[in-house]
């Protein structure tokens, strides 16, 4: 049987696309996505005896990745630009979201940082409610609350393209 050490580093790289898709979304930067994920590892590693049940790793890990991304947006608390092209190439889309998504993409990245995330865990990385009710630590009505909010807002940005 795995050690919980083990499972971490398995998850990792079994889900390294996702996550980075993730920490990109935040950042909008190749290598401070990458520099975002290192920081969730490393903080992940150090407080892996924390994880009472290991089945729980998905959302752990997410919860940890989501906060580092937030403080990076805290801390540089600046507009971070990001040329189209640069999103398509390093991004690779799901294949339910097509080149038009790129403008819905573009939409999500100036909604408030609450809805950002839970857009982003539920249609760019096909979470369900509950998932993303422990990632955020939020309860289930919370996020279908900011589902429902944060589409409305999208359909108002797309609308305005």
């Amino acid at each position: 049987m795995q050690d919980a050490k083990e499972i971490l580093i398995d998850f990792v790289k079994n889900n390294q696309e996702k996550l980075y898709r993730v920490a990109f979304s935040y950042s909008r930067n190749e290598e401070e996505a990458l520099d975002l994920i290192q920081e969730a590892i490393t903080k992940a590693l150090k407080n892996i005896d924390k994880l009472k049940e290991k089945e729980y790793i998905k959302t752990w890990f997410y919860r940890i990745l989501i906060n580092e991304c937030l403080q990076y947006i805290k801390k540089n608390k600046r507009i971070i630009t990001c040329e189209l092209q640069e999103i398509e190439s390093k991004v690779e889309w799901n294949d339910n979201i097509s080149v038009e998504g790129i403008d819905v993409y573009k939409c999500v990245q100036s909604l408030n940082e609450k809805l950002k995330t839970v857009i982003i865990l539920r249609f760019f990385e096909d979470m369900k409610i509950d998932e993303i009710a422990k990632i955020t630590k939020t309860n289930e009505n919370t996020v279908k609350s900011r589902l429902y909010k944060g589409l409305k807002e999208l359909k108002k940005l797309i609308e305005k393209e």
